[in-house]
Order: structure tokens, then C-alpha cells, then sequence
């Protein structure tokens, strides 16, 4: 048999550069993944469940965001939540 992994609700996103963010479990974190290993590069504590497609854009610094809004989920048994966190990607 395969092993499973834990449920998902929410997609991924990735950027130019090869880096997938997911935070759709029910883990309360925000995950940054090599596309091409799988392995894990970052990670970072959310205040619930994540249940979202992660976002990025440009600031008017130059910089690259990821943002996430962490929202919880009752069916994942993550508490409800109303917070949107936003983090810079190295330059």
C-alpha cells in the first residue's frame, strides 16, 4: 500500500524560481518546497490552518512576497481564524 498523506484544502503556488509555497493542511504552517526535490527549504508557524491558495506579487521595493490567509477550517478540525500574514522572500 501507498502511504497517505494528511488531507488537503487549498492549492499551491510557485515561483519562477522553482520554490512551491502550500499551506492547505491542517499542520498550521506555511511550507516552502523545491519543485524539483521535494525537500523542504522554509517553513513557518500560521495561527490556524491555512486553508488557502498562497499569493505572491512585487512590492514596490523590489521585493517578492508570499501571503497566505490562514482561515481555519471545521471539516481539517482547525480552529476559525481571520488572519493574513505576509513574508519576503530572500533577496
Amino acid at each position: 500500500p501507498v502511504p497517505m498523506g494528511v488531507p488537503n484544502i487549498g492549492g499551491s503556488v510557485i515561483t519562477r524560481g522553482g520554490v512551491v509555497f502550500i499551506a492547505a493542511s491542517a499542520e498550521h504552517r506555511l511550507r516552502a518546497l523545491d519543485a524539483r526535490t521535494g525537500q523542504e527549504l522554509w517553513s513557518s508557524r500560521l495561527p490556524t490552518g491555512g486553508h488557502a491558495t498562497p499569493m505572491t506579487y512585487l512590492g514596490k521595493d523590489g521585493r517578492q512576497y508570499v501571503v497566505i490567509a490562514a482561515g481555519g477550517n471545521r471539516v481539517l478540525n482547525t480552529p476559525a481564524g481571520d488572519t493574513l500574514m505576509a513574508f519576503a522572500l530572500p533577496q
